[in-house]
């Protein structure tokens, strides 16, 4: 008991010869430590931030493949389905020989486009509509006085967007302006 009532009486000593010693020394140390302890906190603030940022990323990445994992599965299909609809088209209503093969044809589209759609699989079919190079490819140019320039006239083949995203583009034939007429001989002299 002694000992730590010695020890007590020793430990205040020992901190006021410090002090008085080295004051400068121990207010330079102490700057020092206090330069250490904010680069440390510095450090701990863009981990954390950095972490969160890679995790952010991460669930971004995996949210992107599971809307988009059918991609090339659905980029497969689009074919079938094409086939179906130039089928439907080629093959008269009227001809009561194909009747049932044509019914058959038509439940087997429906089916394929209900599929399709549950899967956020859409079709670009752009009759009509201004020429989108984001979502058509332009197969052709045709002049046409009926309607505006740049609008797509003809639908080779209908595209599709997976989620929003472009799976493929609708082949289009893209209307221009009329030529002028070019001047007569007579005109010109």
């Amino acid at each position: 008991m002694a000992d730590e009532q010695n020890q007590d009486t020793q430990l205040p000593d020992v901190v006021a010869e410090a002090e008085a010693a080295g004051g400068d020394e121990m207010d330079a140390r102490i700057q020092v430590l206090e330069e250490e302890l904010a680069a440390a906190q510095d450090h701990t603030l863009r981990m954390a931030a950095d972490l969160q940022n890679v995790r952010r990323r991460a669930e971004h990445d995996v949210e992107k493949a599971h809307k988009f994992a059918l991609e090339k599965f659905a980029s497969d299909l689009l074919p079938v389905v094409d086939s179906l609809e130039r089928g439907l088209e080629l093959s008269s209503p009227d001809d009561t020989s194909i009747q049932a093969v044509r019914e058959g044809m038509e439940l087997t589209l429906k089916l394929f486009q209900d599929t399709l759609k549950r899967y956020q699989v859409e079709a670009v079919d752009p009759h009509g509509a201004p020429f989108d190079p984001e979502h058509h490819q332009a197969m052709a140019m045709q002049e046409s006085a009926e309607v505006e320039p740049n609008s797509v006239l003809k639908v080779f083949q209908k595209g599709y967007l997976l989620n929003g995203r472009l799976l493929r583009p609708a082949m289009v034939v893209v209307s221009k302006a009329p030529a002028a007429a070019s001047p007569s001989i007579d005109e010109q002299a």
